[in-house]
């Protein structure tokens, strides 16, 4: 039955890829080249995909097909940015995938507020959401300006750049 489902689920995926994402006994993912994944960030952005995808899979076909669509696609966008700039190997591609990834947050809030003023979402359910916003959005933001200044101060050790003569006329 399981590989059935397996089949059903990636189709035109091979097993050996999907044993490379999860472990099969556990279900857990094993992605241990990949550091994305251990940023607090990122399981942050998780979280939030998780429980707004949550919420929105019950909703009225009408509800998903406008909003419910919109809400998914600007969550799952934060995590998405932050593993493809973590993928790019530079400082100035991280920066600017932290920045899209930012602005997918900040897309997913407006999102919210126009799915509670709708009364898609219950006040119960936004008491849910918010924390997660509230934490994530100030550990987004402090994150991206850490990229490039751990690796702008130098090193025990590391050998100095010497300095440029400036030629003056005497």
């Amino acid at each position: 039955m399981r590989s059935v489902v397996r089949s059903l689920v990636f189709g035109l995926w091979s097993l050996s890829v999907y044993e490379i994402l999860f472990n099969l006994s556990s279900g857990e993912p094993k992605m241990e080249k990949t550091n994305f994944v251990h940023l607090h960030i990122y399981k942050l952005s998780e979280k939030l995909a998780d429980e707004i995808w949550r919420i929105v899979i019950r909703w009225n076909f009408f509800d998903k097909n406008t909003v419910g669509i919109q809400i998914v696609k600007a969550a799952d966008s934060i995590g998405a940015n932050i593993a493809e700039g973590s993928g790019r190997g530079t400082d100035p591609e991280l920066r600017r995938f932290l920045r899209v990834s930012r602005g997918s947050l900040y897309e997913t809030q407006h999102w919210l507020r126009r799915a509670f003023r709708r009364r898609l979402l219950s006040e119960k359910q936004i008491n849910e959401l918010v924390p997660l916003i509230n934490e994530l959005t100030p550990r987004l933001n402090a994150y991206l300006r850490s990229i490039g200044s751990l690796r702008k101060r130098r090193m025990p050790g590391e050998l100095q750049r010497p300095k440029a003569k400036v030629l003056r006329p005497n």
